[in-house]
């Protein structure tokens, strides 16, 4: 994501871009194609409300012409409030944007080494090994890495219509989850399968390099399985939650719920929303078939576990995202510890101003400058950070309207960014 961004935003400024895209001839443990920007994980880009982080963040990157944001409204399926996207659609369309820049050259070919020449390092969190190594040359002990779950898809065709029921939380926009509502009953027993379910182990699926490391989720994609060995609680109080989620055959609120998504514009297939797992194969057929209304659930993908890497950025990059010991190098993506896929975007955007010749901090009420400092400000112990409220300053005084916050922030934000590229030759705020 963050590397396809850069390149068409320098492409669009007049440089000559070497790109280079290992895949497909060494492909990832996630990956299944060769195509650019292929979605691994989740489908959802988040929510599209402006008095969200995630609908905020993409506003102010609308409001700096973002590439990838356009394609992304063309790959949309329906989810409601948030942008949910046909992930081969989506892939396909960017490929072709690639593709078809006369400023743009594609080399399919792996980089085991880092290039001499000025370059953008946005490898993403399943670097190769050879790569990997040769950054922790460039940077010595400050490599860090954590564990990725993704969640099961199935067809659309399995599901038994007459046990979900279509709705957002809420009513919040269109019906366009399916719920699969549980009874007390339903979901002990779910739980109990999930705790006692077999599951993968590192050994079982990285090399050498890895298998000596413990499991270190990061807290937001922490597989189901995991979760509920917290407490028999836990799911219903979370990703399960069935808060604004009435039956309307019943009226009633089920115990718990699981959310279906659509993973495609023509809906022929869906997500289980909050499901990653690192269960073995076997094992999620048969307890995913213990949901209301998967009783015969065809999986088109089973969940799986693989690696994801990122660095301790604040220890080794400068306040222009490149690498101290190697500035002609610039580190963007979830490698850098951004968290998620539009995230990852923004920071392909910012490094591409600051290559054109904007090296200006974005302004501190805004979602955008916040994640650039997360990424230049040393922790004690930095962790990947997605975009949210709380990374930005307080209002001014205390007569402002509560009930409106968050969208008193975006206002803020919307106006301070806009005074800000209207004026370029500002100075740093």
């Amino acid at each position: 994501m963050a590397g396809a961004e850069a390149a068409l935003q320098l492409a669009d400024h007049g440089w000559q871009i070497e790109l280079y895209e290992m895949r497909p001839a060494v492909q990832t443990p996630a990956h299944r194609t060769g195509d650019f920007g292929e979605l691994v994980c989740s489908n959802s880009w988040k929510s599209l409300l402006i008095n969200t982080a995630a609908g905020l963040l993409k506003k102010e990157m609308e409001m700096m012409n973002c590439r990838l944001l356009p394609i992304a409204y063309k790959s949309a399926v329906p989810s409601g409030n948030a942008l949910a996207l046909d992930r081969q659609i989506f892939s396909q369309l960017l490929t072709r944007e690639i593709e078809s820049c006369p400023n743009i050259t594609i080399h399919r070919e792996e980089v085991r080494e880092i290039p001499s020449e000025q370059t953008i390092l946005a490898s993403g969190p399943l670097t190769s090994e050879a790569l990997t190594r040769a950054i922790i040359k460039l940077i010595g002990t400050s490599h860090l890495y954590f564990f990725d779950a993704i969640a099961p898809i199935i067809t659309a065709d399995s599901i038994d219509k007459d046990r979900v029921f279509a709705r957002t939380r809420y009513d919040k926009g269109t019906a366009d989850y399916l719920n699969c509502p549980f009874t007390p009953d339903q979901y002990h027993a779910f739980v109990d399968a999930l705790t006692r379910g077999k599951k993968y182990h590192a050994h079982d699926f990285e090399n050498d390099f890895f298998q000596d490391q413990d499991f270190n989720f990061y807290e937001n994609c922490i597989p189901l399985e995991e979760l509920a060995r917290r407490g028999v609680d836990t799911l219903r109080f979370g990703v399960m939650r069935p808060v604004g989620l009435a039956d309307p055959r019943t009226g009633e609120r089920p115990y718990a719920v699981i959310q279906l998504r659509a993973e495609n514009q023509a809906e022929t297939a869906y997500n289980l929303v909050g499901c990653q797992t690192m269960l073995l194969q076997g094992e999620q057929k048969r307890i995913f078939r213990l949901v209301p209304g998967l009783e015969k659930a065809e999986f088109l993908r089973l969940g799986s576990i693989h690696r994801n890497t990122y660095l301790n950025s604040p220890a080794v990059l400068n306040e222009n995202l490149q690498f101290r010991k190697n500035p002609g190098v610039y580190l963007a993506g979830q490698l850098s510890g951004v968290e998620g896929y539009v995230e990852s975007v923004l920071s392909g955007l910012l490094i591409s101003r600051i290559i054109a010749g904007d090296k200006r901090l974005l302004p501190a009420t805004t979602i955008s400058g916040q994640l650039w400092r997360h990424l230049i400000t040393p922790v004690e112990n930095f962790q990947p950070m997605n975009a949210n409220f709380g990374l930005l300053p307080p209002l001014a005084g205390n007569r402002h309207d509560k009930s409106r916050k968050k969208e008193l922030l975006a206002e803020r934000a919307l106006h301070d960014l806009r005074t800000f590229l209207d004026h370029p030759e500002s100075a740093i705020t």
